[in-house]
C-alpha cells in the first residue's frame, strides 16, 4: 500500500501526519542524516501525533549509524526526564540492535575531529547501562510505510 504524504487519511483522527493504521500515533519517530559517511551528521525526533520536532542534534562529524543510535538514546533519556512513555520508531535495524546491546559498535576512526562525538557516544552508552527502560523501540517498515516521518528528505 502506498501512503500519500500530504494529509492524514480520513480514518486517522489521532495524528496530523499520514500514518498507516498499524503505526501508533502516541509515539516518536527518530532518524539521522549524514552527508557522506563519515560526514556532517544530524538527527532528530518527531512526535507522530503532532508532527512537531521534539529534539534535534547536530550537525557534527559522524556517521549515519551513529546518528540513528544517538537519536534513540536521546529519545529514551528525554522521555525519562519528562516522565513520559511512548513508543519509539526507528528505520535503523543496526541502531535498535546497538541500543539493545547498550553499545555503539561503530568503526568510525577516533580522531580530534570525532573526539566530541565519541564523548557523546560514551555518555549515551553509560546512560543505557545505568537506566533501565521499558519503552517499545520498533522498526519503521520503510518498504511498507514509506519514509519515517523524522526523515530529513535528502535522498537523491
Amino acid at each position: 500500500m502506498d501512503y500519500e504524504l500530504t494529509n492524514p487519511p480520513s480514518y486517522r483522527n489521532d495524528t496530523v501526519l499520514p500514518l498507516p493504521m498499524e503505526v501508533t500515533a502516541d509515539a516518536w519517530a527518530v532518524d539521522a542524516a549524514c552527508s557522506g559517511n563519515p560526514g556532517p551528521m544530524e538527527y532528530r525526533g518527531i512526535d507522530l501525533a503532532t508532527g512537531a520536532v521534539v529534539f534535534h542534534y547536530g550537525p557534527v562529524h559522524g556517521t549515519n549509524n551513529i546518528g540513528e543510535f544517538l537519536a534513540i538514546v536521546h529519545a529514551l533519556a528525554l522521555m525519562e526526564q519528562k516522565g513520559i512513555r511512548k513508543t519509539i520508531y526507528s528505520d535503523s535495524h543496526n541502531a535498535i540492535l546497538w541500543v539493545s546491546k547498550k553499545q555503539c559498535k561503530t568503526k568510525l576512526e577516533h580522531t580530534p575531529q570525532t573526539a566530541q562525538l565519541y564523548n557523546v557516544i560514551a555518555r549515551a552508552e553509560q546512560w543505557l547501562k545505568t537506566h533501565p527502560f521499558r519503552v517499545p523501540i520498533l522498526k519503521w517498515e520503510t518498504k511498507r510505510w514509506g519514509e519515517v516521518p523524522a526523515d530529513f528528505g535528502r535522498k537523491g
